[in-house]
């Protein structure tokens, strides 16, 4: 994909893959016969959609980013190296319409997870509102913390531990009316300290929910690193719930796919919850405005070692390399000729999500002229006029 100096992490910007990495990267999809089973059965189609996703993805934090060097807003929350654990796991799941009209399954991402917002469904030029705070937004111009029922998107909390009990509830609704849905929520290592967390995984684990958690463990938890709030390992806590649960390399957009799959499979033969952790690292600060000092907190090797790790270049690497040809769908002999082929495929699809995300931003900017109607803080509130009632009452 193309590289932007301007807003790219350093790490990223004469990005070229490493053989080794490349070797580990397949390696990790052929050591589980399971997901790799789950990873054999995936068509050209398949495959491309997850590439699309994960473009649509950095290039959406991109735009954020350019608007806060801009001036237009004053900071952005992104997940810059850690797409392929919020996009392999939406993908995995039946965004397909259930009777009622809406998506069989349910996600609550946090706001680094925002690429799950648009593989469910919702527009770009949507997403970007919500930083805008403008009247069309998803919130009205409320909050920055989107999300649209309707596509089975539950809007994030601040506090983000609170979404797994949140996804809790979900996932009980669903096994209660005999629904074979699954419920997704993402919670990052820091937030594993929560006490929601540990509330909403006993309950889901007794009740055996449908319910799939990640810990997204991207290292550090604001700007305090792993080591400073966590000891062992988050592997051994699945046996600390009695529920399922694995690791995956939450920067190969297979890998993620495939365990999220099983996962999900095994929630609706009613095994579930299952916990997941996903390793990756966040290649930017908390939110842009202390980039630098992320730069502080870890050392320029840990930087180096996930940098060379990009989960979009490595996918992008195994896609072109691969005995697919993208373009027909067909498998062929590994060749310099399919190799062109392939990156013809990939620019192609690039360049049409590059046209997608700008005519987002141009939409999204100019819904900044529709004025926010102040009755607007009204709606969508529940119980507000028995909270009002009783205030005057007293």
């Amino acid at each position: 994909m193309i590289r932007y100096p301007a807003f790219d992490p350093p790490e990223y910007i004469d990005w070229q893959p490493d053989r080794e990495v490349v070797e580990e990267y397949r390696r990790t999809i052929d050591s589980h016969l399971e997901r790799k089973e789950v990873i054999g059965s995936l068509d050209s189609k398949q495959l491309l959609a997850l590439y699309e996703g994960l473009l649509r993805n950095r290039l959406h934090d991109i735009a954020l980013k350019r608007w806060v060097k801009q001036g237009v807003i004053s900071k952005a929350w992104l997940g810059t190296g850690e797409e392929a654990a919020t996009i392999g796991a939406v993908h995995a799941l039946d965004r397909g319409k259930a009777d009622d009209g809406f998506p069989m399954d349910f996600v609550a991402p946090m706001i680094r997870n925002s690429g799950a917002c648009h593989e469910m469904g919702m527009s770009v030029s949507d997403i970007l509102r919500g930083y805008l705070g403008t009247a069309d937004s998803p919130t009205r111009g409320r909050d920055v913390h989107i999300g649209d029922f309707h596509r089975g998107v539950l809007a994030p909390i601040s506090q983000v531990g609170e979404m797994v009990g949140i996804a809790a509830g979900v996932a009980l609704s669903f096994r209660m009316r005999g629904e074979r849905r699954v419920a997704l929520t993402w919670v990052g290592d820091g937030s594993t300290k929560a006490g929601v967390f540990h509330e909403g995984m006993n309950f889901a684990a007794v009740q055996r929910l449908p319910l799939i958690v990640i810990i997204q463990n991207n290292q550090v938890a604001l700007g305090t690193r792993l080591d400073q709030h966590h000891r062992a390992s988050f592997l051994d806590w699945p046996a600390a719930y009695g529920v399922e649960g694995w690791a995956m390399d939450g920067n190969n957009a297979l890998d993620v796919y495939a365990a999220v799959k099983v996962a999900a499979d095994g929630c609706r033969e009613g095994r579930g919850p299952f916990l997941l952790i996903a390793e990756t690292f966040r290649m930017g600060g908390h939110a842009t405005h202390d980039e630098r000092e992320a730069r502080t907190t870890f050392s320029k090797e840990l930087f180096q070692y996930w940098g060379r790790r990009d989960p979009i270049g490595l996918f992008e690497t195994y896609l072109i390399e691969g005995a697919i040809d993208l373009e027909s769908g067909e498998r062929a002999r590994r060749s310099r000729a399919l190799r062109q082929r392939n990156e013809e495929t990939l620019k192609q699809i690039e360049q049409r999500v590059l046209e997608e995300i700008d005519r987002a931003a141009e939409e999204a900017l100019a819904s900044r002229l529709i004025a926010i109607r102040p009755e607007s803080a009204a709606e969508g509130v529940y119980a507000f006029e028995s909270l009002v009632g009783a205030s005057v009452e007293a």
